[in-house]
This record gives C-alpha cells, structure tokens and sequence, in this order.
C-alpha cells in the first residue's frame, strides 16, 4: 500500500485551515481517510472564540478516531457523532447558532478487504480508481447548483443559503448535517487506488481546465499530491490577467492525498 499526502496554505501569513489523515490497515481492520477544508469567516466574526484550525483539528481527530475504531458505525453516523463531540467542546463560549460559526467540508473512506465506503459533503473531491484506469469522481455538488449571483466569489456565499435547504450544507455544528451528505460504497475488487483533493488542490481540473479527474489522478500517481499543488500554484502566478481566478482567492489552501490499495 502507498499513502502520499501534502498541504499547503495559501498565504504564509495565514493558517492553514485544512486537515489531513490516513491511515494503513492494521491487523485484522481496514484503512481510513479523512480530509477537511475548513471555510473561512468573513470579516466581522463568526461568534466563535476558536479559529477555523482549531476546529478542523478537533473535528478531523474525532472523524479519524472514529472511523478506525466504530467499524459498526456507518460513515454518516461517525460525522454525526463527531460533529456533536466537536460542538459539545465550545458550546458553552461561543454562538454555535451563527450561520458563519467554525465549519468545513468533508471527506471520508474506509476501507477493508470486502468494500469501500465512502462520504462527501460539500466541495472537496473524492476520486476513485479502477483496475483498468476509469476514474470515477464521487462530488456533492450544490454548490454547482446555486441560484446565478448568490456565489459573488470563493469567500463569499449568501448566508441564507448556508446549512439551508436549497442551499449547501457543511460540518458545522448541527449533526443532523450528516444526513445531507452523499455516502455510498464499492466493492473493494473494483477500485485501485483513491484520491481526494480539497477545492484549492481541485482547481487544477476545476478551474485552470487543464485536464480531467482522470488526468488529475494520473499527475497525483506520477508527480504525488506536492507535484499536483506545485502545479496549481504556478497556474495562479500566472493568471495575472485574472482571467481564470477572476474574483477568487490568488492562493487558496490547497490539501490533496493518494492511496493505491
């Protein structure tokens, strides 16, 4: 098995806001992936004393524990469960009700010798390999779906559409989230190898166009995830002309890991 995994901030005068792990199979148990992109707050607050790091931490060490640990839980059930472990830490300081409060997207997969399941929610990507190259992108794309003009940019989202029906939903503070991502499984003979990339890693295909998922897997396999992010940041320095970033962030904090089974 090869597990290969990089991160980086956008800015090196901000904290890096993802979260990363994964895990080997150990004795007698499957592998796990976890994979978070912690949302940025707007200017003005979020009603929470902690930082968005503090809480992808906390979120993401629960979700790893958990999801190596409770194999009889599903992976919906482990972010329930996380989310509510990681909102019963600071409920008692901060405003858990603003719609800006700390959150993240997610990704999950676990593995064993029969099958792969996995869980999306929100805008990180997982990718799927199988024996005979196909790769299958697994996306929850609402955010694809919103209305023209409630997206002004990557840092600004109209807030009557965050965790709202009709809306996109985020790991929050709210386990009942759990039930709106897109979860599923596939028997394990049918997969090769996995990648999941959050959205400042995903803009090499998703922005810059410059190849498929497929063709973004085939950079992860040969270059690993740093060659992936160092060609998405060379991309960035070129847009000058902001002809691809438009409104967005020149750097975003850019995750991406790669596990050949």
């Amino acid at each position: 098995m090869r597990i290969d995994l990089a991160t980086g901030p956008g800015s090196p005068e901000r904290p890096n806001e993802d979260w990363v792990s994964a895990s080997a199979p150990a004795a007698g148990q499957g592998g796990t992936l976890v994979l978070l992109d912690g949302v940025t707050p707007p200017v003005g607050g979020d009603g929470c004393v902690h930082s968005v790091p503090w809480f992808t931490t906390r979120l993401g060490s629960a979700l790893a524990e958990l999801s190596a640990s409770r194999r009889d839980l599903t992976l919906a059930d482990i972010l329930s469960t996380s989310i509510r472990r990681t909102a019963d830490l600071h409920r008692t300081r901060c405003d858990l009700s603003h719609p800006r409060t700390p959150q993240a997207t997610v990704v999950l997969a676990r593995w064993d010798d029969e099958r792969i399941e996995h869980l999306v929610l929100s805008d990180s990507a997982l990718l799927v390999e199988a024996p005979d190259g196909a790769v299958r992108p697994l996306l929850d794309d609402r955010l694809d779906r919103l209305p023209p003009g409630s997206l002004a940019s990557e840092e600004s989202v109209d807030a009557r559409l965050r965790n709202k029906e009709g809306g996109f939903f985020t790991a929050a503070a709210d386990p009942s989230v759990s039930s709106r991502a897109v979860t599923g499984e596939t028997p394990r003979a049918e997969v090769r190898a996995l990648a999941a990339l959050t959205d400042g890693a995903g803009r090499w295909t998703e922005k810059f166009r410059e190849g498929d998922w497929k063709a973004a897997f085939g950079v992860l396999r040969e270059e690993g995830p740093q060659g992936l992010i160092d060609r998405v940041r060379a991309l960035e320095r070129a847009d000058t002309d902001r002809v691809y970033l438009r409104h967005g962030k020149t750097h975003d904090d850019a995750t991406a890991v790669f596990v050949e089974l």
